[in-house]
């Protein structure tokens, strides 16, 4: 069984996954500073208040803090963005691979003219 696993770490899917998920939580903590420390002051030029997580509006007694929603969202799309940026200087660097041509055996080409044959015979 120890064998098994060692096996299965050390396959190419599983260590590519790791270092993306590991990538992908450095990747999460820059677009979180850049948002709070960029782009959050931009947009407190306009709303007027310097952390967006702290607005927030109350009906009855519910406290509704749309503005860590706001923060979440901003975070989304800047990850969103880059991502498909990422995606798209690949696909254009790598080009997509068009499958090859079927390989048609000697036997399936004979098979094939006989049935052709067969078929304009009736």
């Amino acid at each position: 069984m120890i064998k098994e696993f060692r096996d299965f770490i050390m396959r190419g899917n599983v260590l590519d996954l790791a270092v993306g998920v590991i990538i992908g939580g450095a990747f999460t903590a820059v677009v979180t500073s850049l948002t709070k420390n960029l782009i959050n002051p931009i947009i407190s030029m306009f709303v007027g208040k310097a952390d967006l997580s702290k607005l927030y509006f109350t009906i009855l007694n519910a406290k509704f803090t749309y503005g860590s929603f706001l923060n979440d969202v901003i975070n989304f799309l800047i990850t969103a963005f880059v991502v498909f940026l990422i995606v798209k200087t690949v696909n254009r660097i790598m080009p997509s691979k068009k499958p090859d041509a079927p390989v048609v055996s000697k036997e399936e080409l004979l098979l094939t003219q006989i049935r052709d044959l067969l078929r304009n015979s009736k």
